[in-house]
This record gives structure tokens, C-alpha cells and sequence, in this order.
């Protein structure tokens, strides 16, 4: 371990991880990022990003967070290529474990993010970005006047069915039973809604097509018989974990996983902050990561100055 003492560490390089780092190098707080798994996060994922303000003509995920990665380390982030392991939130300073080193610092900042919650299709992942997402509010505008499917059964399948009548021409839901989990003014109002259609008692066993996405294999529940189902997308909407399992009980959860905060962007325990996805299961957007980042590392530069 080395005994150097930093000023923060930053586990996640999503938005929020990499703004966060982008204000904390700034403030010359000389942050330590750890990029974890995924690099970049589920932007790395996505194709057009449209909806993040200033590029007018729209750019790629990628993209994006390469020009932020370029940001951060511009300022001079010190950016680790490791995965954190374990931590030590009981006494400062703060310990992070990762698969190659350990560290010590005063303040630590949570942006892991979270991960949509998939299938495992065969290829569900191979037409991932080509008419298979996870996000309506992110790719819904690519879908109009196309037929798609929607996979859940829950308020987020509603709530991304309705959402997607707005560009779509038709959105068909799926659900593997006849029950749904949806509270019933959610499913009132998907029900109410003329462009929604609804198939239960069938589970999609895999995504038909080449290039892009052409159809869904569906396989009734009941009878064990299979159909391929025509669509122009497919939306799976049954949930997001947030990545919080190696914090081990470290700071206060709730009952899904995602860290609780509180004034803004503490956590349970002095030091430790949150910003982002690791914490928000309502927007999940890119501009809120990045807006959460921002205001953990203000709320850290604060604290190192009356803790020093």
C-alpha cells in the first residue's frame, strides 16, 4: 500500500465520475479516478447521444466520454485502469482496495453508476444499439413511426411504453404471465393508451436479426410453443442494479441496492460522497449524472477546506 495520503478518490468514470473529477482537478484537489469494469459507463453503449447539451448535431456515446476522459485528465485527473474490490469507510483515513493497488485518502466519491438489468438473449447484446435498448427517454426518438416491444411487466415497462407512444406508430408490451406488477394507475393508464397493445403469457427467448433488430422469438408460457413477432425495436424495462455490491455494507443503502443520500450528496458516513446513477433509479440520465458529479466535488472541495 502507499502510505501517500490523497486529497480524494473517485470510483466510476461515467458522467457524473468523470465531472466530478473535471471540478476537482479544477479546484487542484489533484484527484485519483478509478475506471472500474466498464470505462465510461453505459454511454460506452449507446450510439447517438442527442439529448446532452451543446452538440446540436448529436454525438456518440463514446465520443462523449472520451472527450470528457480528455477533460478530466487535462486538468490532471490521475485516471487508474483497475476495479475496486473491497473498502474501508470505518476510520480515516478511507482504504480502496482494487485488483492491482490500494490507496488511502480523506474523501471518497461514489459515481459507479448503475446497469440496466438485461435478458441474456443470445443476441440481446450483439443488437444492442441496433433497435435493442434499455432506455426509451434516451432512444426512443430513433423509433419513429416504427413497431416495437417493450419486455416488463412492472411501473418502469409502463411508464417506457407510454413514453415511446410518442414516436412510435405501435408498442406492443410483453409480459411472461398473465399478472402484472405495475401499480393499477399505471397500468390503467397503459391500458387506456390506443397505441399500446398487450401479449401476456409469453417469454422472449431471443432477437431476431442481422444488421438490426427485425423481430422478437416468442415462446408461449402455457404450450411451450414458439412464433417470431415483427418489430422495428425491443425496449427492456425490468430494471436496473446499481453497482454497490463490493461497498459490503459500508454506507447506508436501500432496500434496491442504490446508495441513499443525503444533504445533496452525502452519504451515511462523513467524507464519503455520492453523485449519480449509484443513487438515482428515477432519471438515469447523463446531464443529472454529470450535474451530481458537479455538486460532489464542490461539496468536497468545502469539506477538504474545514478538515485540513
Amino acid at each position: 500500500m502507499n502510505d501517500e495520503v490523497l486529497n480524494t478518490v473517485i470510483i466510476g468514470s461515467g458522467p457524473a465520475g468523470l465531472t466530478a473529477a473535471i471540478y476537482a482537478a479544477r479546484a487542484e484537489i489533484k484527484p485519483v479516478l478509478i475506471a472500474g469494469l466498464n470505462p465510461g459507463g453505459q454511454l460506452m453503449q449507446t450510439t447517438e447521444v442527442e439529448n446532452f447539451p451543446g452538440f446540436p448535431e448529436g454525438i456518440l456515446g463514446p465520443d462523449l466520454m472520451a472527450n470528457m476522459t480528455k477533460q478530466a485528465e487535462r486538468f490532471g485527473t490521475k485516471i487508474m485502469q483497475e476495479n475496486v474490490e473491497s473498502v474501508d469507510f470505518s476510520a480515516k483515513p478511507f482504504k480502496i482496495k482494487t485488483d492491482k493497488a490500494e490507496y488511502l485518502t480523506k474523501t471518497v466519491i461514489l459515481a459507479m453508476g448503475a446497469e440496466a438489468n438485461w435478458l441474456n438473449l443470445p443476441n440481446e447484446q450483439r443488437l444492442r444499439g441496433k433497435g435493442v435498448s434499455a432506455c426509451a427517454t434516451c432512444d426512443g426518438f430513433f423509433f419513429k413511426n416504427k413497431e416495437v416491444v417493450v419486455a416488463g411487466g412492472g411501473d418502469a415497462a409502463m411508464e417506457e411504453a407510454i413514453f415511446l407512444t410518442k414516436y412510435a406508430s405501435k408498442v406492443t408490451m410483453l409480459n411472461r404471465t398473465e399478472e402484472f406488477r405495475a401499480s393499477k394507475i399505471m397500468l390503467s393508464r397503459a391500458q387506456a393508451n390506443p397505441k399500446i397493445e398487450f401479449i401476456t403469457n409469453v417469454q422472449i427467448v431471443d432477437v431476431l436479426g442481422d444488421a438490426v433488430i427485425s423481430g422478437v422469438r416468442l415462446k408461449d408460457s402455457v404450450t411451450g410453443e414458439e412464433r417470431d413477432f415483427v418489430c422495428g425495436g425491443m425496449f427492456v424495462a425490468i430494471g436496473h442494479s446499481p453497482s454497490t455490491k463490493f461497498l459490503n455494507g459500508q454506507i447506508e443503502l436501500d432496500q434496491k441496492g442504490y446508495a441513499i443520500v443525503k444533504n445533496n450528496t452525502e452519504s451515511s458516513v462523513e467524507g464519503v460522497f455520492i453523485a449519480g446513477d449509484v443513487a438515482d433509479h428515477r432519471y438515469r440520465q447523463a446531464i443529472t449524472a454529470a450535474g451530481a458529479g458537479t455538486m460532489a466535488a464542490l461539496d468536497v472541495e468545502k469539506y477538504l477546506a474545514h478538515h485540513i
